[in-house]
């Protein structure tokens, strides 16, 4: 494992910009008696399955869990000039990730957060508030995933101490499988890895198989934290392990880029926020391709991929690209690449949408009905709320009960294995 590096840690910090819990934004009102009134009468008999989700790691996670010896070593929340932050002793893990609806159920625009975790929604942490927003969302269940930086892979490499990143990680799975558990099977929360440690990277996805967890996150491209990519068979055996289990990766955004070279200098807070997170859904695009070309799909036939928060009006284009590539760039790969884009894309991936109206009204059909899955993002900045079941009438709508069913349920239940 690399000793402390400042390059790691300086990422962990920014894992949200500070900017964004500056005062500030907008409050938009909400009438929540309104928005509240769970499932819609069209949409009878489907338990929609929201597959992009944040849990806010709760701020006593790892230090109600540490052995002894980790006691004074694992993170813990600190205020820092009015902000919420995770510490590692004195040193600043960044903060505790988005959450933009007040406990008021009201929402914040223009910025990342609220300063403190106590001025938002307590269902960003609190399961029992957590399911009570699902229902008056019509929401069944959701696939969860980290909100702060601080179980990054980046961020527990910098802290060089393995036996201690380690543990940290187990805490965070150890929680997701209590949370899985307590929710009635209603939230799936995505394990983390060791990824830096080859054996305990394994020995803990078996773990995490056998506690039931639902799937993994992995990141774009590990050469970006010194570790060999997945052409290597490094990753052989957790592949296989993966696709033994029928458990899937997932890719969240594209976090190996880094739109803020995109946007112009001058630019306000929100301006560049509004260009980045559009850049990092369609990043997802590079993910896609990449595993296309590697021949790795051809070693795993099985594997499943969810390419997460990346939206799905740029998938058309992006495989018609590859499908133009191949044909192009790779005929000396026809050995190891066995299948076009568009057979690898219908083996292997899934993508989801949430704010969009062209892709669910033009394109499901070209990309497959049974590909694409529905997300709110909920609570991070840009996530779909209020409004959820009359956006999914508006982009639904149009389709039969079986078509929205596959959509809002059927597709992420076989993804993720889930027991309903």
């Amino acid at each position: 494992m690399a000793d402390d590096n400042s390059e790691l840690a300086a990422s962990a910090r920014k894992y949200w910009s500070a900017e964004g819990y500056t005062p500030g934004g907008v409050i938009r009102d909400v009438d929540y008696s309104t928005q509240s009134t769970g499932l819609r009468p069209e949409l009878a008999g489907i338990k929609i399955v929201d597959t992009d989700t944040h849990i806010t790691e709760a701020p006593d996670l790892f230090t109600s869990r540490a052995p002894a010896k980790f006691k004074d070593k694992v993170p813990y929340r600190r205020n820092v000039g009015g902000v919420d932050k995770w510490f590692v002793g004195d040193r600043d893990f960044g903060s505790f990730g988005g959450n933009v609806i007040r406990k008021d159920n009201n929402k914040l625009l223009g910025r990342l957060a609220f300063p403190t975790l106590e001025e938002g929604h307590p269902g960003a942490i609190e399961t029992k508030e957590r399911l009570q927003a699902m229902d008056d969302m019509g929401v069944y269940a959701q696939i969860c995933f980290q909100n702060s930086g601080v179980t990054q892979a980046g961020s527990l490499m910098s802290l060089g101490d393995n036996e201690l990143a380690v543990s940290i990680i187990q805490m965070y799975n150890d929680a997701a499988a209590e949370r899985q558990r307590e929710s009635g099977q209603r939230l799936f929360t995505m394990a983390h890895l060791p990824l830096w440690d080859k054996a305990a990277m394994e020995a803990e996805a078996r773990r995490c198989i056998d506690m039931d967890l639902k799937g993994f996150v992995l990141p774009d491209t590990p050469e970006r934290l010194g570790l060999p990519s997945f052409l290597h068979d490094y990753w052989t055996p957790v592949l296989e392990m993966f696709e033994d289990a029928g458990a899937p990766i997932n890719f969240h955004l594209n976090a190996a880029i880094d739109p803020n070279t995109l946007t112009w200098e001058g630019f306000a807070f929100e301006q560049t926020l509004s260009v980045v997170a559009t850049m990092f859904s369609i990043g997802n695009a590079a993910t896609l391709g990449n595993w296309m070309v590697s021949g790795r799909l051809d070693r795993h036939p099985k594997l499943k991929i969810g390419l997460i928060e990346s939206g799905m009006g740029w998938v058309p284009f992006a495989i018609e690209a590859m499908e133009h590539q191949f044909n192009e760039m790779l005929p000396s790969k026809s050995k190891i690449l066995t299948r076009r884009p568009w057979e690898y894309f219908r083996d292997h991936f899934w993508c989801t949408y949430w704010f969009e109206k062209i892709g669910p009204k033009l394109l499901l059909e070209t990309i497959g009905a049974d590909k694409v899955m529905f997300e709110t993002d909920f609570p991070h900045p840009t996530s779909l709320y209020p409004g959820v079941q009359d956006h999914i009438m508006e982009t639904l709508g149009g389709y039969d009960h079986d078509v929205r069913k596959k959509v809002l349920q059927t597709n992420a239940t076989k993804l993720y294995n889930l027991p309903f």
